[in-house]
């Protein structure tokens, strides 16, 4: 947890008692959870201007375990099953822990050929990724894809997703990260750097940054859609008013959305991984213990795919 914010080293691991499961509650033992840019985020206070942060702060949105308690009224599961799913971001707890409680309507069973290591690179960015492309632009097989963000934790699995609906797809990415992106079956890699204005035209944009998104929707073809899932956190109210805005003025609406998956969501993501459209790309593994060094990871940049906490595992680089 955290009780101010800072850096990394402003995160301690505690010993709290053993939660309980309530009614339709099911109680996890975590083996492996994942760091978001979220969490970076709130960490460093820059959320404020946003959403209000109580202390103490407990990191973790995504994981995956196994179920050790059942709550009255638990029949669909049982003890044993290997699972995966999120808790609620603004809740009071968070899933970098040994044990957790959780809704049982916010897992589902995990795909059985994955690690937990890998099962749970898949679990925010692809719901994120799955909802934006499928539901909220509706990406058409055939159509130009722009992926801005695309060797990340969400953006990595935005290529899969678009890949599988039939998109040709262009990634925006550091050079150093082309052939990894271009693994994932990305057509054609763009150096982030390039100016906006020399960008071609795309029938659907899906960005993981935020920022100059007025000038990123001037890249839109007719009949273009683009969906954002961050925004500038240095200008949130300018960047959010882009946004807003973009339903107003023109054609090419800006779409904008947090996820709040479901249990239900999470078996279908499930079917997907098991059909072998989704690659887990684990970037490096910390145990719990070096959390701070997780988020210090994923907040130095260069990372492909996810940085994993592995609870009660040893530290050690999977490769990407």
């Amino acid at each position: 947890m955290f009780r101010r914010f800072g850096p990394p080293e402003v995160l301690e691991v505690v010993e709290v008692p053993r939660p309980v499961p309530a009614r339709g509650q099911v109680l996890i033992r975590v083996e492996a959870t994942s760091v978001n840019g979220g969490e970076i985020a709130q960490r460093q206070g820059r959320l404020q201007r946003i959403a209000r942060t109580r202390f103490p702060s407990f990191p973790g949105i995504d994981f995956a375990g196994e179920i050790v308690a059942l709550g009255d009224g638990v029949t669909d599961v049982a003890l044993g099953d290997r699972v995966w799913g999120t808790v609620d971001e603004r809740g009071p707890v968070g899933s970098a822990a040994e044990y957790l409680v959780v809704e049982r309507w916010r897992l589902a069973r995990r795909p059985p050929h994955l690690t937990s290591t890998e099962a749970v690179t898949l679990l925010a960015g692809g719901a994120t990724a799955l909802v934006g492309l499928r539901n909220k632009v509706r990406l058409q097989a055939g159509e130009q894809l722009l992926v801005r963000g695309a060797a990340g934790g969400v953006g990595s699995i935005a290529v899969q997703i678009g890949v599988m609906l039939g998109a040709r797809v262009t990634a925006l990415a550091h050079p150093a990260s082309a052939d990894f992106v271009r693994s994932l079956g990305a057509e054609e890699v763009i150096d982030y750097r390039t100016p906006i204005e020399d960008l071609g035209r795309f029938d659907v944009i899906f960005d993981t940054r935020g920022t100059n998104l007025w000038r990123l929707r001037r890249r839109l073809a007719p009949g273009g859609r683009m969906v954002t899932i961050a925004f500038d956190l240095d200008r949130p109210w300018r960047s959010l008013g882009a946004i807003a805005a973009s339903g107003i003025f023109g054609p090419r609406r800006i779409r904008f959305f947090l996820g709040h998956p479901t249990g239900a969501l999470f078996g279908e993501l499930r079917e997907i991984a098991e059909a072998r459209h989704l690659r887990p790309v684990v970037d490096s593994v910390y145990p719990l213990e070096q959390i701070a060094d997780a988020h210090a990871a994923l907040e130095s940049g260069g990372v492909h795919g996810k940085v994993v906490v592995g609870i009660g595992q040893p530290r050690g680089d999977s490769g990407a």
